[in-house]
């Protein structure tokens, strides 16, 4: 097996005046290392079209993983769906993106905006063959993955982006090729990157899209371990067994509580150096300790991790908030987002007596929560989780 993983992000806007997108993204995981994504962009906007794109993107990539072959997939589709009485058209336009053990990536594009493949930080030029699918000319390429490698899927609302306002004739796909080009050096994760391409899209359109909008983003990486412990073990005995066993792990490591990071801390046997300066009002400040890379406060730092996590999953309107912050709760959220592919958390049962306090909101069950509620939103991030409790 290699180590590589795919990180996917995808972000879309409605057509002005639309309560529903016309484009709809679906992702099957065939196994560990091989996943399905397809973008679907139903004819016209609103309700019609986003029953079509939904239908499609729906057919398509469950038969893809079940390993229905192409043909069939498409000939069912356009059995399946209705016809369009003004256009007759039956069904709407498509991009597959196949992972295979992330290693390969079949792309299989019919009539939307060509697949924007970045390698070493230059647009990657890609092979295509032209299938002749049910009278449909369908593009097929079969690259070889490597670590870095960005794949760009999107819809036509994207180059339609800004005609008759910025531009002309839209915002070219070789315009929004450069743009990802000059965002992808950065190291933003695929969500991150999506929502900056529509974010800007959303600008050139001065806010009022003229089309629904998406992009799905695959980010070809290598995996990322990391630990978090929060709370001391129910039983005092059991401090050294937690930390040696969160201490021997790979990857980065985070300590979240006040008892937690003295324990570490006396485990490790360094000074605990806290921070006087707050960073903002809301988190309280961080900490330090030598072979520790982050220690953070507890339970009000992990709510707001959570908060920013389920933002990232929704309309990731946060992003430039925790992205460029160095509180607590960003500084977790960019180590956990960002960069960790393999999250450990190692969960203390102890209950903490200052939140046995009836006046505050925070008790032993709301602890365990948080971490069922973080662990939950991080999978839909498609990380992998292991929770160990002491």
């Amino acid at each position: 097996m290699n180590n590589l993983c795919a990180d996917i992000g995808w972000k879309s806007i409605n057509h002005e005046g639309e309560q529903l997108c016309g484009d709809h993204i679906d992702i099957v995981d065939q196994d560990e290392n091989s996943s399905v994504i397809v973008l679907a962009d139903g004819l016209g906007s609103g309700v019609k079209a986003s029953i079509l794109s939904t239908l499609t993107s729906k057919i398509i990539s469950t038969m893809l993983a079940e390993g229905i072959k192409l043909e069939e997939c498409v000939s069912t589709i356009a059995a399946t769906l209705p016809i369009c009485s003004v256009r007759g058209v039956a069904y709407s336009t498509f991009t597959i993106i196949h992972l295979i053990d992330n290693e390969t990536v079949e792309l299989i594009q019919y009539d939307n905006p060509e697949v924007i493949f970045i390698r070493d930080a230059q647009v990657y030029d890609y092979e295509k063959h032209e299938l002749n699918i049910c009278g449909k000319n369908v593009l097929k390429s079969v690259i070889r993955l490597k670590e870095g490698d960005i794949m760009i899927a999107m819809s036509d609302g994207c180059p339609h982006a800004g005609i008759g306002l910025e531009y002309n004739f839209g915002w070219k796909w070789e315009d929004i090729a450069d743009f990802m080009v000059g965002m992808s050096v950065a190291g933003y994760t695929a969500k991150t990157l999506a929502t900056m391409l529509i974010d800007e899209c959303n600008k050139e359109y001065g806010y009022r899209p003229g089309d629904d909008a998406s992009a799905c983003v695959v980010k070809i990486r290598k995996r990322e371990p990391m630990n978090i412990l929060f709370g001391p073990p129910k039983n005092r005995d059991d401090c050294n067994r937690m930390m040696a066993l969160f201490f021997s792990k790979d990857g980065k490591h985070i300590v979240c509580g006040g008892t937690t990071s003295s324990i570490a801390a006396d485990y490790l046997g360094k000074p605990l150096k806290v921070s006087l300066s707050f960073e903002r009002s809301d988190i309280p400040p961080i900490a330090q300790i030598e072979g520790v890379d982050l220690v953070t406060e507890g339970v009000i730092t992990i709510n707001k991790v959570i908060e920013y996590a389920k933002d990232a999953l929704a309309d990731n309107a946060l992003y430039e908030e925790w992205n460029f912050k160095r509180d607590g709760a960003s500084l977790i959220s960019r180590m956990l987002f960002e960069e960790a592919t393999d999250i450990n958390f190692y969960v203390g049962r102890a209950v903490n007596p200052a939140h046995q306090n009836p006046d505050l909101p925070i008790n032993f069950n709301i602890k365990m929560r948080l971490v069922e509620e973080l662990s939950e939103c991080l999978k839909q991030m498609g990380k992998r989780i292991k929770v160990s409790y002491f």
